[in-house]
Order: C-alpha cells, then structure tokens, then sequence
C-alpha cells in the first residue's frame, strides 16, 4: 500500500509546489493510517490541518479506499 499511496502523493504534489509547499510520506501502518510531514510554506501555514484532512486525506480515500486517516507526523 505505500507504494499506492507514494503515487498519489506525487499527483497531490504538484499543488502543494505551486504555492511554496511540499508533502513527504513518513509512514503508512498497518491499520490504513498514513503519516506526512508537510514542509516548506505548508509546514508553518495556518491552513495547513485543513490542507492535510480536506485535500491530501480526502483525495488519498478516494484514490485508496484503505486509507483510514492521514495525520501529521510532526
């Protein structure tokens, strides 16, 4: 499943670059938790829970329906 979910990161990625950020994939488990850092603008920006649960969590379900929930890893 990492492999899936290091795909769809690299679609999601290049949003994330247009405005300054980037995601890194840190971890999935077993359970369909996935863990990412974001980093650049993203790291320290205001929006960026809702940019974590409304757009790369929401697009990872629908692309990977074992996905449970995308979290932080910081």
């Amino acid at each position: 499943m990492e492999n899936k979910v290091k795909a769809v990161l690299d679609k999601i990625r290049p949003s994330l670059q247009a405005d300054g950020g980037d995601v890194e994939l840190v971890e999935v488990d077993a359970n369909g938790v996935v863990k990412v850092r974001l980093k650049g603008a993203c790291a320290g920006c205001p929006m960026s829970q809702m940019t974590l649960k409304n757009g790369i969590e929401r697009f990872l379900k629908q692309e990977i329906p074992e996905v449970a929930s995308v979290e932080s890893a910081e």
